[in-house]
């Protein structure tokens, strides 16, 4: 597969100006070892169900049908183009720098890189949307560590990939020449950018629905394959390598075959013991490499305070989640839920199979409206709401 990459970046720096290992250790420009503490910006580049109240429209493709039958295609994609422009803005990063942390996992999508048409080309508003993300965090000192959240043909096989419900990607060999060019592209952009840390080439790889003794062998060829690409251009970075069944297991990786590899784990809901993580820290201590807790979250205050004690008693760098969903204090700020978002969610929750039942569950298009209109003004950071609590576990 041969694809066109529009933009790039060529300004140059010194190797010694980015974050790089020593070991064990995650080391920053100056030499001292980096303690990660960052938090992931998802719902911007990848939404889910979950963050607008929804239960069965619950990924990218799933919402953006919601969005059409409620206003249409065009319609659609103009809230779009305002949501990616109001998300995130140089506003929430500053305020996250402020808050204490010292970098974010953003989060995207394939599909907002790649054109629908064929043959298709690597561009697309996902360029720019990092572009501008990776200019604030320059101007206010924060790191970013970019996440591909979505893979072409899904790496996960689940909602969080926006696939089709089963991980193809690691059976399609078109899907995977397209995720090694769209990462080939992103380190050709990025190479000479210290702000960067790296890249967390798969979220949450094979979900544990499937047949492991079929997928697992197949991950760690991918890896290397991603991992040869991005160094035809980008010697300087961090490559973050996750574990299969949602980050968790390392047993199919052999000892490293780059110098520059972290090894990131997702842990959700487990009790807080102090044997969580000793898998992981065994693997870090075999193969001398470091680790970064790259997601983790959605509980209470209690327990996100008692793993992040446990993390950093250890010397792992985390990133939890999420930055900014609807109506909920699990987050670092919430957005605030309009009386009329309820309609709209009567409507993604009711089926709509048929064109009969969209037209009967279709709330009046003033209602529509005005929901629409107050979710993307209440998405502005000015509008949401701080929870203090959720950066106090984090020891912010």
């Amino acid at each position: 597969m041969k694809l066109e990459v529009e933009g790039n970046m060529t300004i140059r720096y010194n190797s010694s100006a980015f974050v790089s290992i020593e070991g064990k250790r995650i080391i920053g420009p100056d030499g001292q070892p980096l303690l990660l503490k960052g938090i992931g910006i998802g719902n911007w580049l990848l939404p889910e169900g979950y963050m607008w109240g929804f239960r069965r429209a619950n990924s990218p493709r799933l919402i953006n049908e919601v969005l059409c039958q409620l206003i249409g295609e065009e319609a659609a994609r103009a809230f779009w183009r305002t949501w990616y422009e109001r998300f995130i803005t140089h506003e929430d990063v500053r305020f996250l720098k402020q808050a204490g942390f010292n970098h974010v996992r953003a989060s995207f999508n394939w599909r907002l890189f790649v054109t629908e048409d064929e043959p298709r080309r690597l561009a697309g508003v996902g360029y720019d949307c990092l572009d501008r993300l990776v200019a604030w965090c320059k101007a206010e000192g924060l790191y970013v560590i970019l996440d591909m959240h979505g893979a072409p043909g899904g790496q996960t096989g689940d909602n969080i990939d926006d696939s089709w419900g089963y991980p193809f990607l690691y059976e399609d060999a078109e899907s995977q020449a397209l995720t090694v060019a769209l990462w080939a592209s992103l380190a050709e952009r990025y190479a000479d950018e210290p702000t960067v840390i790296g890249y967390d080439l798969l979220n949450e790889p094979i979900a544990s629905y499937f047949d492991r003794e079929t997928l697992n062998p197949l991950l760690e060829p991918l890896y290397k394959r991603i991992v040869a690409a991005i160094r035809a251009h980008d010697p300087n970075h961090i490559i973050f390598l996750g574990g299969a069944r949602w980050n968790t297991d390392f047993s199919v990786f052999d000892p490293p075959f780059d110098d520059k590899l972290a090894y990131t784990f997702h842990r959700y809901w487990d009790p807080v013991t102090p044997t969580l993580i000793d898998p992981y820290l065994e693997f870090s201590e075999r193969y001398n490499v470091p680790l970064w807790m790259g997601e983790s979250g959605e509980n209470t205050y209690e327990w996100i305070a008692a793993f992040r004690e446990l993390l950093e008693a250890h010397d792992v760098g985390w990133c939890f989640w999420t930055y900014k969903r609807l109506d909920t204090d699990r987050c670092v700020v919430s957005i605030e839920r309009a009386p009329e978002w309820d309609a709209i969610v009567a409507f993604a929750e009711h089926p709509r199979a048929t064109f009969k039942e969209i037209r009967e569950q279709r709330p009046p298009r003033q209602v529509v409206e005005q929901a629409l209109r107050d979710y993307l003004d209440h998405i502005r950071f000015a509008a949401c709401r701080i929870n203090r609590g959720y950066l106090a576990a984090l020891g912010l």
